[in-house]
């Protein structure tokens, strides 16, 4: 969600500056010499298992995913490794109609009748989870947000915000924010949802899902009470849900930040009083917590801060490795993005529509693997806020992965990561920035081209190759010698986004950026927005020429011994 230093920014922002703003081209600079890069890969070289971390999305809005742009989504999310994506959403416990609006949704699960007694209602809940399961997709099930019968927001405090694009972020913190006014029924409302879920499911299917409790409770934004009140909100959930189904798989806190909060969630859960059994500890399976970027606009154009990110990153990590009780436990980044919030645009987040956010993807990922590899941490998902909002302007600026049902550049990156295979391979690059650097500094310098090379079940070499920098200006083109020892064949397949290759938001530029695009407008653009296959040939011992533009990604997979 939102970094607490980007509130004043954020509360200044506009749609239409957004607008203006993402649809300006990077900045140009002078004529540069191609940079020559040389990339080895030894496919007998096997550095350990790679967790495709990359499987997890998420969304503030629930209802867009059963509307038409969210259930096309979905339909692409699925096919990336079907089965084993997972879907994290706000609101899912919020009280109102069901009708989306930005940063919010409902269901309308939990009300009560005039005795006071509880209403159960899973109509609308049912029909988002349903949409996600028969498209491939599961649930990564956040329990919240509360519901207004049972909230204890002071009196004349509106329930549902009125937040939009603009407004002052602080505006998103009304009655659904605050503890319960019973615990007892906060807890059978999650007993009756996950028993309800079995019984629907199934047993075997649910205790795939992911189970958490609220969001970023660190943060005034989404919890008004202590964090000793959320530890308890988190028992009495995680008790709930255990009872319905003792084998869920359940964990929290989906922090903002893994700092002082965290720690004190870790120390509960290990060792802390249970506030429903007066045991020790609380059920813990997996721990998450939340790592952005902070992106400005300087000189004309988008400054990334990837340094920023994988800093986070890093800190909870650290986090949790220093915690021997949970140390080994699997770790979920429940959100992890370039910036805070999905919703915001403004200048400084006008990276989204085309390459820079796609290439960032790429080098941002890589490097995510890397930390956890050097703290020794199980790494199990990277979850990116980041989905669709129904009907708004085309190239809007908003963080998504498609607008108006298609498809933008960073959608593919997550095709490439699907491409790839489990096991990491040894492989390296002349320009790649080394982890150190690039933690402490970012990409400032020279521009990060990096690889990570992976072998698949079926023993191809999969090679993915980024071209990154934080800067979104113009710089030269690297031309790329691959040279991979082990491989079988001199043929590969080849997969490319750039500026020319599976770019829907150049396409739309070209054709003078429609805001009502016609039947044949739109076919093109999704044509324009598709990864094509290209089939390249060796030259000499396996040794391959890739030209890879600034901000450009690409993937070559060939048969391996």
């Amino acid at each position: 969600m939102i970094r607490f230093p980007e509130l004043a920014a954020l509360a200044a922002l506009s749609l239409s500056g957004a607008a203006a703003s993402a649809q300006t081209a990077p900045a140009a600079v002078a004529p540069a010499a191609v940079r020559e890069v040389s990339v080895t890969v030894d496919a007998r070289k096997s550095l350990g298992p790679l967790p495709p971390a990359w499987r997890f999305f998420g969304a503030d809005e629930p209802n867009y995913a059963t509307m038409k742009d969210g259930r096309k989504l979905l339909v692409e999310l699925g096919e990336l490794k079907r089965g084993e994506v997972f879907f994290r959403a706000h609101n899912l416990l919020s009280t109102g109609d069901g009708t989306a609006a930005f940063k919010w949704g409902s269901t309308n699960a939990y009300t009560e009748g005039p005795d006071g007694k509880p209403v159960f209602d899973w109509t609308i809940v049912d029909n988002i989870i349903d949409t996600y399961l028969a498209r491939g997709v599961r649930p990564y099930l956040q329990i919240g947000f509360m519901p207004e019968a049972l909230s204890t927001g002071p009196k004349g405090t509106p329930y549902q915000h009125s937040w939009r694009p603009g407004f002052d972020y602080r505006l998103i913190a009304t009655g659904w924010t605050y503890p319960p006014s019973s615990y007892e029924k906060w807890a059978e409302l999650v007993y009756q949802w996950t028993k309800h879920n079995v019984e629907r499911y199934g047993a075997d299917e649910v205790n795939r899902w992911y189970f958490e409790v609220w969001n970023e409770p660190d943060s005034k934004f989404y919890w008004q009470a202590s964090p000793d009140e959320f530890n308890k909100l988190h028992d009495f959930a995680i008790d709930a849900v255990r009872r319905a189904l003792p084998t869920a798989k359940v964990g929290g806190p989906d922090v903002a930040v893994a700092g002082d909060f965290m720690e004190g969630f870790m120390r509960h859960v290990a060792s802390g009083r249970n506030y429903v059994t007066g045991q020790t500890g609380t059920p813990t399976d997996f721990l998450s917590f939340h790592a952005k970027g902070a992106p400005s606009f300087v000189d004309g154009h988008v400054r990334m801060r990837l340094s920023t990110h994988l800093r986070n990153v890093d800190r909870g990590f650290t986090r949790v490795a220093g915690f021997p009780a949970l140390a080994a436990k699997p770790i979920v980044i429940g959100e992890s993005d370039p910036e805070g919030c999905a919703a915001c645009p403004g200048p400084q987040n006008a990276y989204r529509n085309g390459t820079m956010y796609s290439s960032y993807t790429a080098a941002s990922f890589a490097r995510i693997w890397d930390l956890a590899a050097r703290r020794k941490v199980n790494l199990d998902g990277i979850l990116s806020w980041s989905f669709e909002f129904e009907d708004q302007p085309w190239f809007a600026g908003y963080r998504q992965l498609s607008t108006n049902g298609v498809d933008l550049p960073v959608l593919n990156v997550f095709r490439m990561f699907a491409k790839m295979g489990p096991e990491r391979i040894a492989a390296t690059s002349s320009a790649q920035v080394p982890l150190d650097a690039i933690v402490k500094d970012g990409v400032r310098g020279d521009a990060d081209i990096g690889t990570v090379a992976t072998r698949t079940p079926d023993g191809r070499v999969a090679v993915l190759l980024w071209h990154y920098h934080d800067d979104d200006v113009a710089g030269p083109v690297a031309q790329v010698k691959l040279d991979i020892a082990g491989a079988k064949t001199g043929w590969a397949k080849l997969w490319r986004v750039d500026g020319e290759h599976a770019n829907a938001f150049t396409a739309w530029q070209r054709m003078g950026s429609p805001q009502s695009p016609n039947e044949k407008q739109y076919a093109e653009l999704e044509t324009a927005s598709a990864m094509r296959e290209e089939t390249v040939s060796a030259a000499g011992d396996r040794s391959f020429t890739i030209a890879l533009p600034r901000q450009g990604v690409a993937l070559l997979t060939l048969d391996g011994r």
